[in-house]
Protein backbone atom coordinates (compact mmCIF):
# COMPACT_ATOMS: atom_id res chain seq x y z
CA UNK A 1 0.00 0.00 0.00
CA UNK A 2 1.56 3.48 -1.02
CA UNK A 3 1.71 6.07 1.77
CA UNK A 4 -0.61 8.72 2.11
CA UNK A 5 0.26 11.37 0.09
CA UNK A 6 0.39 15.03 1.63
CA UNK A 7 -2.46 17.36 1.91
CA UNK A 8 -3.00 20.06 -0.94
CA UNK A 9 -1.95 23.38 0.57
CA UNK A 10 -5.44 25.72 -0.08
CA UNK A 11 -2.84 28.91 -0.52
CA UNK A 12 -0.68 26.95 -3.69
CA UNK A 13 -1.75 28.22 -7.29
CA UNK A 14 -4.45 26.80 -9.44
CA UNK A 15 -3.51 25.40 -13.33
CA UNK A 16 -6.68 24.42 -15.66
CA UNK A 17 -6.64 23.26 -18.80
CA UNK A 18 -9.13 21.60 -20.94
CA UNK A 19 -9.78 20.30 -24.05
CA UNK A 20 -11.69 17.65 -26.35
CA UNK A 21 -10.62 13.95 -25.60
CA UNK A 22 -9.86 12.17 -22.39
CA UNK A 23 -6.76 10.08 -23.89
CA UNK A 24 -5.12 13.52 -24.73
CA UNK A 25 -6.08 15.13 -21.46
CA UNK A 26 -4.43 12.24 -19.56
CA UNK A 27 -1.17 12.36 -21.60
CA UNK A 28 -1.05 16.02 -21.13
CA UNK A 29 -1.60 15.39 -17.64
CA UNK A 30 1.01 12.63 -17.32
CA UNK A 31 3.17 15.54 -19.38
CA UNK A 32 2.59 17.97 -16.86
CA UNK A 33 3.76 16.20 -13.85
CA UNK A 34 6.86 15.26 -15.12
CA UNK A 35 7.70 19.02 -15.84
CA UNK A 36 7.26 20.47 -12.45
CA UNK A 37 6.78 19.62 -8.86
CA UNK A 38 2.76 19.96 -9.36
CA UNK A 39 0.00 17.41 -7.57
CA UNK A 40 -2.67 16.48 -9.91
CA UNK A 41 -6.15 17.32 -8.37
CA UNK A 42 -7.92 15.19 -10.82
CA UNK A 43 -10.06 14.98 -14.16
CA UNK A 44 -13.26 17.35 -14.96
CA UNK A 45 -15.71 15.58 -17.16
CA UNK A 46 -17.99 18.44 -18.50
CA UNK A 47 -20.40 17.26 -20.94
CA UNK A 48 -20.02 17.72 -24.44
CA UNK A 49 -16.64 15.84 -25.11
CA UNK A 50 -14.75 18.67 -23.22
CA UNK A 51 -12.95 17.14 -20.28
CA UNK A 52 -10.42 19.20 -18.01
CA UNK A 53 -7.06 18.78 -15.91
CA UNK A 54 -6.71 20.54 -12.66
CA UNK A 55 -2.97 20.48 -11.01
CA UNK A 56 -1.91 22.22 -7.62
CA UNK A 57 1.45 23.82 -6.57
CA UNK A 58 3.90 26.72 -6.41
CA UNK A 59 2.82 29.07 -8.72
CA UNK A 60 6.47 28.71 -11.21
CA UNK A 61 5.78 24.67 -11.18
CA UNK A 62 1.93 25.64 -12.03
CA UNK A 63 2.74 28.06 -14.85
CA UNK A 64 5.48 25.55 -15.92
CA UNK A 65 3.45 22.38 -16.20
CA UNK A 66 0.69 24.29 -17.80
CA UNK A 67 3.13 25.02 -20.53
CA UNK A 68 3.98 21.41 -20.80
CA UNK A 69 0.95 20.64 -21.14
CA UNK A 70 0.04 23.27 -23.72
CA UNK A 71 3.00 21.70 -25.54
CA UNK A 72 1.99 17.72 -25.65
CA UNK A 73 -1.72 19.36 -26.73
CA UNK A 74 -0.47 21.77 -29.60
CA UNK A 75 1.93 18.09 -30.98
CA UNK A 76 -1.18 16.84 -31.12
CA UNK A 77 -3.35 18.91 -32.93
CA UNK A 78 -5.52 20.82 -30.09
CA UNK A 79 -4.06 24.68 -30.51
CA UNK A 80 -5.45 27.92 -28.29
CA UNK A 81 -8.14 30.04 -29.41
CA UNK A 82 -7.27 33.44 -30.80
CA UNK A 83 -8.38 36.82 -29.13
CA UNK A 84 -12.09 37.26 -29.29
CA UNK A 85 -12.15 34.09 -31.40
CA UNK A 86 -15.82 32.08 -30.51
CA UNK A 87 -16.01 28.12 -31.00
CA UNK A 88 -18.91 26.04 -31.52
CA UNK A 89 -19.62 22.43 -32.13
CA UNK A 90 -18.42 19.37 -29.95
CA UNK A 91 -15.62 18.32 -27.98
CA UNK A 92 -13.28 18.18 -31.13
CA UNK A 93 -13.81 21.43 -32.17
CA UNK A 94 -13.46 23.27 -28.83
CA UNK A 95 -9.30 23.30 -29.45
CA UNK A 96 -8.05 23.86 -26.08
CA UNK A 97 -8.30 26.67 -23.25
CA UNK A 98 -6.54 27.13 -19.99
CA UNK A 99 -5.64 29.95 -16.95
CA UNK A 100 -3.71 29.76 -14.10
CA UNK A 101 -4.43 30.79 -11.15
CA UNK A 102 -2.15 31.97 -8.74
CA UNK A 103 -4.37 32.18 -5.32
CA UNK A 104 -7.40 30.71 -5.65
CA UNK A 105 -10.21 32.11 -3.26
CA UNK A 106 -11.05 30.71 -0.23
CA UNK A 107 -14.91 29.94 -0.66
CA UNK A 108 -13.63 28.43 -4.45
CA UNK A 109 -11.76 25.84 -2.88
CA UNK A 110 -14.85 24.81 -1.07
CA UNK A 111 -17.15 24.64 -3.88
CA UNK A 112 -15.02 23.34 -6.94
CA UNK A 113 -13.49 20.32 -6.89
CA UNK A 114 -9.98 21.87 -6.41
CA UNK A 115 -9.00 21.42 -2.69
CA UNK A 116 -9.00 18.07 -2.11
CA UNK A 117 -7.50 14.68 -4.32
CA UNK A 118 -9.99 12.00 -4.82
CA UNK A 119 -7.35 10.01 -3.40
CA UNK A 120 -7.54 11.14 -0.05
CA UNK A 121 -11.06 10.14 0.23
CA UNK A 122 -10.01 6.01 -0.40
CA UNK A 123 -10.26 3.69 2.57
CA UNK A 124 -6.62 2.10 1.57
CA UNK A 125 -7.55 -0.02 -1.46
CA UNK A 126 -5.47 -1.03 -3.73
CA UNK A 127 -5.42 -1.09 -8.01
CA UNK A 128 -3.97 -4.78 -8.56
CA UNK A 129 -3.08 -3.49 -12.03
CA UNK A 130 -0.69 -0.41 -11.50
CA UNK A 131 2.88 0.09 -11.94
CA UNK A 132 1.69 -1.20 -15.36
CA UNK A 133 1.62 1.07 -19.18
CA UNK A 134 -1.56 2.44 -19.59
CA UNK A 135 -3.27 2.60 -22.97
CA UNK A 136 -6.50 4.82 -23.66
CA UNK A 137 -8.59 4.21 -27.31
CA UNK A 138 -11.03 6.65 -27.50
CA UNK A 139 -14.02 6.17 -30.24
CA UNK A 140 -17.30 7.98 -30.87
CA UNK A 141 -19.98 5.39 -30.17
CA UNK A 142 -20.37 2.50 -28.05
CA UNK A 143 -20.42 -0.38 -30.93
CA UNK A 144 -16.48 0.66 -31.51
CA UNK A 145 -15.56 0.75 -28.59
CA UNK A 146 -16.82 -2.91 -27.55
CA UNK A 147 -15.42 -4.13 -30.84
CA UNK A 148 -12.21 -2.69 -29.96
CA UNK A 149 -11.89 -3.39 -26.53
CA UNK A 150 -12.75 -7.09 -27.24
CA UNK A 151 -10.24 -7.13 -30.17
CA UNK A 152 -7.38 -5.34 -28.04
CA UNK A 153 -8.12 -8.30 -25.22
CA UNK A 154 -7.82 -11.36 -28.03
CA UNK A 155 -5.02 -10.02 -29.31
CA UNK A 156 -2.82 -9.12 -26.97
CA UNK A 157 -1.57 -9.69 -22.94
CA UNK A 158 -3.68 -6.67 -21.47
CA UNK A 159 -6.83 -6.50 -19.43
CA UNK A 160 -9.13 -4.21 -19.28
CA UNK A 161 -8.58 -1.46 -16.38
CA UNK A 162 -12.03 0.74 -16.89
CA UNK A 163 -13.99 3.00 -19.50
CA UNK A 164 -14.60 6.44 -19.67
CA UNK A 165 -17.34 8.58 -21.55
CA UNK A 166 -17.41 12.53 -21.88
CA UNK A 167 -19.91 12.92 -23.64
CA UNK A 168 -20.68 13.72 -27.84
CA UNK A 169 -20.69 9.71 -28.29
CA UNK A 170 -16.54 9.70 -27.37
CA UNK A 171 -16.09 7.12 -25.15
CA UNK A 172 -12.45 5.51 -23.84
CA UNK A 173 -11.10 1.93 -23.21
CA UNK A 174 -8.43 1.79 -20.84
CA UNK A 175 -6.10 -1.48 -21.21
CA UNK A 176 -3.09 -1.96 -18.62
CA UNK A 177 0.16 -4.20 -19.69
CA UNK A 178 3.70 -4.45 -20.32
CA UNK A 179 4.57 -1.12 -22.73
CA UNK A 180 4.69 -3.78 -25.73
CA UNK A 181 1.61 -5.60 -25.15
CA UNK A 182 -0.05 -2.06 -24.83
CA UNK A 183 1.22 -1.18 -27.90
CA UNK A 184 0.35 -3.85 -29.93
CA UNK A 185 -3.30 -3.68 -28.69
CA UNK A 186 -3.90 0.05 -29.00
CA UNK A 187 -2.76 -0.61 -33.19
CA UNK A 188 -4.80 -3.85 -32.96
CA UNK A 189 -7.86 -2.02 -31.39
CA UNK A 190 -7.57 0.72 -33.61
CA UNK A 191 -7.86 -0.77 -36.37
CA UNK A 192 -11.31 -2.59 -35.39
CA UNK A 193 -12.52 0.89 -34.03
CA UNK A 194 -11.94 2.10 -37.60
CA UNK A 195 -13.79 -1.31 -39.15
CA UNK A 196 -16.64 -0.90 -36.87
CA UNK A 197 -17.38 3.01 -36.78
CA UNK A 198 -15.19 6.14 -35.81
CA UNK A 199 -11.72 5.66 -34.01
CA UNK A 200 -11.14 9.44 -32.53
CA UNK A 201 -7.72 9.64 -30.73
CA UNK A 202 -5.45 7.45 -28.53
CA UNK A 203 -2.77 7.59 -25.98
CA UNK A 204 0.09 5.28 -24.34
CA UNK A 205 1.27 6.39 -20.65
CA UNK A 206 4.59 4.18 -20.39
CA UNK A 207 5.32 4.67 -17.30
CA UNK A 208 2.58 6.55 -15.24
CA UNK A 209 3.20 8.37 -12.03
CA UNK A 210 1.41 7.59 -8.83
CA UNK A 211 -0.87 10.76 -9.05
CA UNK A 212 -1.76 9.82 -12.20
CA UNK A 213 -2.26 6.16 -10.73
CA UNK A 214 -4.90 7.50 -8.35
CA UNK A 215 -6.79 9.79 -10.23
CA UNK A 216 -7.26 7.24 -13.34
CA UNK A 217 -10.47 5.41 -13.37
CA UNK A 218 -11.01 1.96 -12.64
CA UNK A 219 -13.03 -0.78 -12.78
CA UNK A 220 -14.34 -2.44 -8.83
CA UNK A 221 -13.26 -5.69 -10.42
CA UNK A 222 -9.47 -4.82 -10.14
CA UNK A 223 -9.90 -3.13 -6.80
CA UNK A 224 -8.32 -4.54 -3.56
CA UNK A 225 -9.97 -3.44 -0.13
CA UNK A 226 -8.50 -4.03 3.20
CA UNK A 227 -10.34 -7.16 4.87
CA UNK A 228 -11.80 -6.31 8.18
CA UNK A 229 -10.34 -8.56 11.08
CA UNK A 230 -13.48 -11.20 11.89
CA UNK A 231 -13.50 -12.24 15.50
CA UNK A 232 -15.78 -15.76 16.21
CA UNK A 233 -19.41 -14.78 17.88
CA UNK A 234 -18.61 -17.10 20.54
CA UNK A 235 -15.30 -17.85 21.84
CA UNK A 236 -15.01 -21.35 23.32
CA UNK A 237 -14.60 -21.69 27.09
CA UNK A 238 -11.38 -21.90 28.43
CA UNK A 239 -11.04 -25.55 29.62
CA UNK A 240 -10.58 -25.87 34.19
CA UNK A 241 -7.39 -28.28 34.52
CA UNK A 242 -8.14 -30.05 37.61
CA UNK A 243 -5.02 -30.49 39.78
CA UNK A 244 -4.96 -34.25 41.53
CA UNK A 245 -5.03 -34.69 45.17
CA UNK A 246 -1.62 -35.12 47.36
CA UNK A 247 -1.75 -36.25 50.96
CA UNK A 248 0.35 -33.53 53.05
CA UNK A 249 3.20 -35.17 54.86
CA UNK A 250 3.98 -33.36 58.02
CA UNK A 251 7.82 -32.81 58.87
CA UNK A 252 9.31 -35.52 60.89
CA UNK A 253 9.67 -33.06 63.82
CA UNK A 254 5.62 -32.14 63.32
CA UNK A 255 4.85 -35.91 63.20
CA UNK A 256 6.32 -37.43 66.48
CA UNK A 257 4.91 -33.76 68.01
CA UNK A 258 1.44 -35.00 67.24
CA UNK A 259 2.03 -38.69 68.22
CA UNK A 260 3.03 -37.48 71.92
CA UNK A 261 0.09 -34.51 72.24
CA UNK A 262 -2.93 -35.94 70.53
CA UNK A 263 -6.32 -34.54 70.75
CA UNK A 264 -8.14 -34.42 73.56
CA UNK A 265 -11.32 -36.66 72.75
CA UNK A 266 -14.50 -34.82 73.46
Amino acid sequence: MRPEPPAIDPESALGVLSLGSFPVIVSVADAMLKAASVHLVGFEKLGGGLCTAMVRGHITDVRMAIEAGQAIAQSLGYTLPAPNQTTAGDGAGYGMTCTVIPRPYQNLNAVLPIGQRLSQLLDGSRNRLANTAIGLLETRGFPALVGAADAMLKGAEVHLAAYETIGSGLCTAIVRGTVANVVAAIEIGMLEAERIGEFHELAIVSRPLDDLEEILPIAEHWVERPAPLRLPLQLPAAETVGIPYEPQVLPEILRETVERNPEPKP
